[in-house]
């Protein structure tokens, strides 16, 4: 809610373009390498590269679990216990290439944004239709943009209930759907942005501590090192930001910018979007990551599984 409306219609509308690419092409080099190294395709596929691009845990690993114990007759958590190191290894390579995109950022200065998909004057004519914040908002312009947060959520949940949409894929629907209709008011927008910024600045790395220390796996993650799987992981994930990378710039955008959002197909959800996006120092593309990670997965996910189910067993 906070990104200013003309920079997410333009992002949207091009965003998509080099993501597809980059799955394309990922995939392909995946399944390369993972045949190359003796591996069989179906395990290359459903038990590596699609975990990888499945969106994270909640909405990529667990309905992956859930569809191969269906479909494949086998134990769910024997199906999650395969899918989850794979999940955790792809975040983690694409934690190390923000971080090497952002150092590269940093010595070639022409080929980012730093944080921007789109050229400067693009980025100029959005900073002249944006509406001016104060920069000091009381106590209750903060408390309506943390209301509409949870009311968005709240949506959210009620398309999970209803259709089954997961409930961050239907909150991130009615934001941009919010944002694209100007139905929220600048105070509105304004209290976002520094309920946004609280969360940025101060949420953040207790998020990361936490993940790093409570959540991920360890155990499962050192199991699944094996020199074949990390192979086909690094190589697939590469080809993806690469891809990302150099369509974005074939079509006019910041590759550096493009391929860190392109990092965030193979990233852990929501914890790993802040993950890979702290790494390469550019959290205002949170929109376009949240995208990336939650729309992109969910597609990949519905539609291997459909495969799967009608073609291949």
């Amino acid at each position: 809610m906070s990104m200013n409306r003309t920079v997410l219609i333009q992002g949207f509308l091009r965003i998509f373009f080099p993501m597809l690419c980059g799955e394309i092409v990922g995939m392909v080099v995946g399944m390369g390498v993972g045949l190359a190294l003796g591996l069989e395709p179906f395990q290359i596929f459903f038990f590596i590269i699609l975990p990888i691009m499945a969106g994270g845990v909640g909405e990529g690993a667990i309905p992956l679990s859930i569809g191969y114990a269906t479909l494949l007759h086998m134990d769910q958590g024997v199906a999650l216990g395969r899918v989850l190191p794979m999940v955790m290894l792809g975040g983690l390579t694409a934690i190390i290439i923000s971080g090497c995109l952002n150092q590269l950022g940093k010595r070639y200065p022409h080929l980012t944004g730093e944080g921007q998909l789109m050229p400067n004057r693009a980025n100029a004519d959005a900073t002249v239709s944006q509406p001016a914040f104060s920069g000091k908002a009381d106590v209750t312009t903060i408390a309506s943009g943390a209301l509409l947060a949870v009311l968005l959520y709240m949506l959210g949940m009620l398309g999970h209930k209803l259709i089954g949409l997961p409930a961050p894929v239907g909150m991130l629907f009615m934001a941009v759907l919010v944002k694209l209709c100007n139905g929220a008011s600048p105070r509105l927008l304004e209290g976002s942005q520094v309920v946004y910024k609280f969360f940025q600045t101060s949420v953040t790395y207790p998020i990361l501590f936490a993940v790093g220390v409570a959540i991920t796996p360890w155990h499962e993650l050192v199991a699944a090192f094996t020199v074949s799987n990390l192979l086909v992981i690094i190589s697939t994930v590469s080809a993806l930001v690469a891809t990302g990378f150099f369509v974005g710039k074939k079509i006019g955008m910041h590759p550096i910018d493009v391929a860190i959002v392109s990092c965030c197909q193979s990233g852990q959800g929501g914890t790993g979007d802040v993950a890979i996006l702290t790494a390469g120092n550019r959290m205002s593309l949170m929109p376009f990551a949240q995208i990336a990670t939650r729309i992109g997965g969910a597609i990949n996910v519905s539609v291997s599984l459909l495969i799967l189910g009608n073609f291949l067993v």
